[in-house]
């Protein structure tokens, strides 16, 4: 395949937007071949992915810590919610870039006094944001409808999309399919430019500073200003995935948002392998299928669900996970794919 390296170092940018459309044109022909539950289930994995693929860019290619990323998609979520409630006929790509804006400038308010800080002192700064959302949001019962949240109409599949069912269950069907097909696009898109930030100057920057600030200040990088930037373009894209999961459920919650979700990402960006677009995918899709993998454990331990011990057993299997990946596969399971290519590599050449 000799074509596709010559256009991948000739046209970067257009081999990656050829493999992300392949990749997405896949995923929707996926869909079609799911279950409702499995359909929603993708969904909401697709906007959590946006969410660590932001974070994974903070973390493992700026190298500042964030606990504050479940406060960002607060912001984009609410802002979804109260703007949906007034302008309903509002195109949905309209208010996704109005969630992402105002993800953007939340974060562009915390970055701006927390430039300085770094290790505890950064995540500290961060937490205590992620702390001050629940109460924020119970304070103005007005606005966001305290611990009631506010409701919005659900994503609902055009008619073109919902003659295409038939059946006792087709209006349901439609639905969770449409929706899902929304969210690949819109995680695809996210997705795109994420990777082109990668490889940019913007994202070498970023590098630099994360393995050697002193040489990347030396080599004329603004310090501040790249960490800002960073800050903003994950909160952007918390703005972004909060945006979506709020029109995915048709609702959201301050108890939604707590920091028990910010830890929940960071771990999936852990396991899936930080600083990977492919990572970030699979955090998203070990957090739509979470509850099967809780299921599966219940049922060969005998752990009753209503138990104690059953009602924490998620938080209990994530922990395990998230050990077990940080001795056994320290770059998550990317890394662990590409250990398990290289030695079998490695025994073929041997025979």
């Amino acid at each position: 395949m000799k074509w596709l390296t010559t256009l991948r170092d000739a046209r970067p940018t257009t081999s990656r937007a050829l493999g992300i459309t392949l990749l997405t044109l896949l995923a929707l022909l996926i869909t079609f071949r799911l279950s409702a539950l499995d359909d929603a289930k993708l969904a909401s994995g697709a906007a959590i992915a946006i969410v660590v693929v932001g974070l994974s860019w903070l973390i493992g290619w700026s190298g500042q810590v964030s606990l504050g990323n479940s406060g960002f998609m607060a912001v984009g979520a609410y802002v979804t919610a109260i703007w949906a409630n007034h302008h309903a006929t509002t195109p949905i790509f309209v208010t996704l870039l109005l969630a992402t804006g105002c993800g953007a400038l939340s974060g562009l308010v915390l970055a701006l006094p927390s430039t300085r800080l770094r290790g505890p002192y950064l995540a500290g700064m961060t937490l205590a944001f992620s702390f001050a959302v629940v109460p924020l949001a119970l304070n103005f019962p007005s606005v966001t409808g305290a611990s009631s949240g506010l409701t919005l109409n659900f994503l609902n599949a055009p008619s073109w999309f919902a003659g295409l069912f038939t059946g006792p269950q087709a209006t349901v069907n439609a639905n969770a399919q449409w929706s899902a097909d929304v969210a690949i696009v819109v995680a695809a898109v996210a997705f795109f430019f994420m990777a082109n930030l990668f490889h940019s100057r913007t994202g070498r920057a970023m590098r630099l500073i994360r393995d050697n600030d002193v040489a990347a200040e030396l080599t004329g990088v603004n310090l501040p200003r790249t960490r800002t930037l960073a800050f903003v373009i994950s909160a952007a894209y918390a703005g972004l995935g909060g945006s979506l999961l709020t029109l995915l459920n048709g609702s959201v919650t301050p108890q939604t948002y707590s920091i028990a979700l910010s830890i929940l990402l960071l771990t999936l960006m852990v396991l899936g392998g930080i600083g990977t677009l492919s990572g970030a995918v699979l955090g998203g899709l070990i957090y739509s299928y979470s509850d099967n993998l809780v299921s599966l454990v219940n049922k060969v331990t005998g752990v009753n669900p209503a138990s104690t011990f059953g009602a924490n057993l998620k938080g209990i299997v994530f922990g395990a996970l998230l050990i077990l990946t940080m001795l056994l596969a320290p770059r998550g399971l990317v890394g662990l794919g590409s250990q398990l290519v290289r030695l079998f590599a490695q025994l073929r050449n041997r025979t």
